[in-house]
């Protein structure tokens, strides 16, 4: 009989990020020896015998019983998540929003109080707003990457501390491990969500973060070909988000976590690629005569740059920059430009592009949109896997006609 190599089917022996994505979740014998995990696309699992769903009910044995509560497929990708982020566990969830939602309602109880950064997800901040409040949460709203502010928001009723890092659209870093410090030392949770910088650029989890949540529809698939999202970190903690995505039910499609389990294989080769694309054209546009700002956490001019060099390994693919133009102008930048398509969302292989006054924030009034930073000559850039010298040459065209 064959043995297997070690590193490769040997779990106790460090492994590579690339080894892990490829890998990771899937050594495991399958029916009819397929190299990839299949497509388990069924509703209900059958038992032999009562005496069968005695021993599942009791604990005896590890299996499925309805596709509310579990797929094999899942299962593959959850355990793959859990091996890059370096975790004991992950579930996965029907979309990035999906995940946040469901871990507020499971993590607060009535009464709670949250703390949240102001540089976020916009329907991350509304659900907080809209929903939440009815369950008489309250909010504490604390600009990004502060810890004394951090420390003084807390209150004896907190319970998270929830942050994107980097963050939405300003790429604002946490420094994970100071955060962890000041809430752990009240007793609160750290939830980072990870999605803008991938298990390949911050594995937060190692820094002291409770949990990492991520929407896997970004880079984790790559392919923008799916809408999904995860949460990873200890296993009693994602117990109780599994049980409550069994209860509000925004479960994955089998076909989407194959596809995801697909994307998650290329994963590292992939955060190479965007790492190199964003950084380069990141400093490009830095000393482009015709951009009036950059916002990239590679550049030393990021305000963030200290932490983000210290605690990742990669600053992403994402470069937010703004122009010294007008609304008209930026509008035919973004026009005159070939490569990238003009749309929301990031970290797929194609480049895209948008202007967050016209696309996220299109329904507030250009007074509110400047109060949260949303300039009419912002443009956020999501740089794909295309190559470099391209992606600049079509700048440098589109530039001139801003």
């Amino acid at each position: 009989m064959s043995q297997r190599r070690p590193g490769v089917g040997d779990t106790s022996s460090p492994r590579g990020e690339s080894t892990n994505a490829v890998h990771g979740g899937e050594r495991e014998r399958r029916e009819s020896d397929a190299l990839t995990t299949p497509i388990y696309q069924t509703s209900t699992y059958t038992f032999a015998s009562s005496e069968e769903v005695c021993a599942y009910q009791e604990g005896r044995v590890a299996r499925d019983e309805y596709g509310r509560y579990g797929n094999p497929t899942w299962r593959a990708v959850e355990r793959k998540l859990a091996a890059l982020e370096g975790s004991e566990d992950a579930v996965l969830f029907a979309s990035g929003m999906c995940a946040a939602t469901t871990t507020f309602l499971a993590l607060l109880p009535q009464g709670a109080h949250l703390v949240v950064t102001s540089d976020c997800y916009r329907r991350t901040r509304q659900f907080i707003r809209q929903y939440l409040g009815k369950l008489g949460v309250e909010t504490t709203v604390i600009e990004p990457a502060d810890p004394q502010k951090l420390a003084a928001a807390l209150r004896p009723e907190t319970r998270l501390f929830f942050t994107e890092s980097p963050t939405n659209p300003y790429l604002r870093v946490i420094d994970v491990a100071e955060a962890a410090r000041v809430c752990h030392a009240r007793g609160v949770h750290v939830i980072i969500d990870s999605t803008f910088a991938s298990p390949i650029n911050q594995r937060a989890l190692e820094h002291g973060a409770d949990l990492v949540i991520h929407s896997a529809t970004k880079y984790l698939g790559g392919h923008n070909d799916l809408m999904a999202g995860a949460a990873v970190g200890p296993r009693p903690l994602v117990t109780a988000l599994r049980e409550a995505v069994g209860v509000l039910g925004g479960i994955l499609d089998p076909h989407a976590a194959y596809l995801l389990l697909r994307g998650l294989k290329t994963l590292a080769l992939r955060m190479e690629r965007h790492n190199q694309n964003g950084l380069a054209v990141a400093r490009w546009l830095e000393a482009h005569p015709k951009v009036r700002r950059v916002w990239y956490p590679g550049l030393a001019s990021h305000p963030d740059h200290e932490v983000a060099a210290r605690t990742l390994r990669g600053f992403g693919g994402v470069v937010t920059f703004e122009l010294a133009s007008d609304f008209d102008g930026t509008c035919r930048f973004v026009d005159a430009l070939r490569i990238p398509y003009i749309g929301p969302s990031l970290g797929g292989v194609e480049s895209l592009v948008e202007m967050p006054a016209t696309m996220s924030y299109w329904d507030l009034s250009r007074d509110e949109r400047y109060a949260l930073g949303i300039t009419d000559s912002l443009v956020r850039l999501s740089l794909g896997v295309e190559d470099e010298a391209d992606l600049l040459a079509d700048l440098e065209r589109a530039l001139a006609a801003a």
